[in-house]
């Protein structure tokens, strides 16, 4: 998922950062994960432009960012929507994860004196922080981001593709349809997993990486269905 360089000025906008696409790119993201924009909800590049105060190319580099990174569709001849991810997709994604995720685990507990752990022990720092400060985005994006660190520590780069894109997808999809009290993975849980990968219980580790991705996709509301919204300016919060 894209980062989040622009945390502490949330509140106030510089004219000048509205003319960069990742700036742009950042204030769509941030207004999905927040559920202010709804799936389906149509991103006019005219609206965008206007919005933003920014050319058509920089609104369509801008839109082809979010577009790869799964956070919009790009419709051929109908132009760019939030994507609207559904049940069925959910599941699949749910159970891609429970196809890698368990064994990778297993495997890093097994391994776990060969490979430096600490960024996964700063990381679950930072997810604690941002709880604290209830930064919903923030948190969304860390907990995602725990898993890749895991996939990451196996050192397998084709491990890690999937598993990012795996990730970005669940992210997504717990912005749109996760209720407030289910932002984000559950407060302990990572700690528990890195606990058990630490003290090479790789049994352990696996069955609590199972349990955790049945708590994540167990509070989803994916019936849950917010109406588009039109009114661009005030939601991105841009002028």
């Amino acid at each position: 998922m894209p980062s989040n360089p622009q945390q502490s000025g949330t509140g106030t906008t510089n004219p000048n950062r509205g003319s960069d696409e990742n700036f742009i790119v950042e204030r769509i993201y941030k207004a999905v994960m927040e559920q202010r924009l709804a799936p389906n909800t149509k991103l006019s590049e005219a609206r965008l432009c206007e919005t933003f105060g920014v050319g058509r190319m920089r609104v369509r580099r801008a839109l082809l960012l979010l577009s790869s990174q799964g956070i919009i569709e790009l419709q051929s001849n109908r132009g760019a929507y939030v994507a609207c991810p559904d049940k069925t997709e959910a599941n699949d994604v749910f159970a891609a994860r429970m196809l890698i995720e368990p064994p990778l685990v297993r495997q890093l507990a097994q391994s776990s004196s060969d490979i430096n752990l600490s960024v996964l022990t700063d990381h679950i720092r930072l997810e604690d922080a941002a709880r604290e400060k209830n930064e919903r985005t923030e948190i969304i994006r860390l907990s995602g981001e725990f898993h890749t660190k895991l996939a990451e520590a196996t050192s397998n780069k084709f491990i890690f593709r999937m598993m990012r894109e795996l990730v970005t997808r669940t992210s997504l999809i717990v912005g749109l349809f996760g209720s407030s009290e289910n932002a984000s993975c559950p407060d302990d849980e990572h700690s528990k997993i890195l606990q058990a990968i630490q003290s090479k219980n790789a049994e352990l580790a696996e069955q609590l990486l199972i349990s955790h991705l049945n708590h994540i996709q167990g509070g989803l509301e994916m019936e849950t269905h917010q109406e588009p919204q039109d009114d661009l300016a005030t939601i991105l919060g841009a002028t």
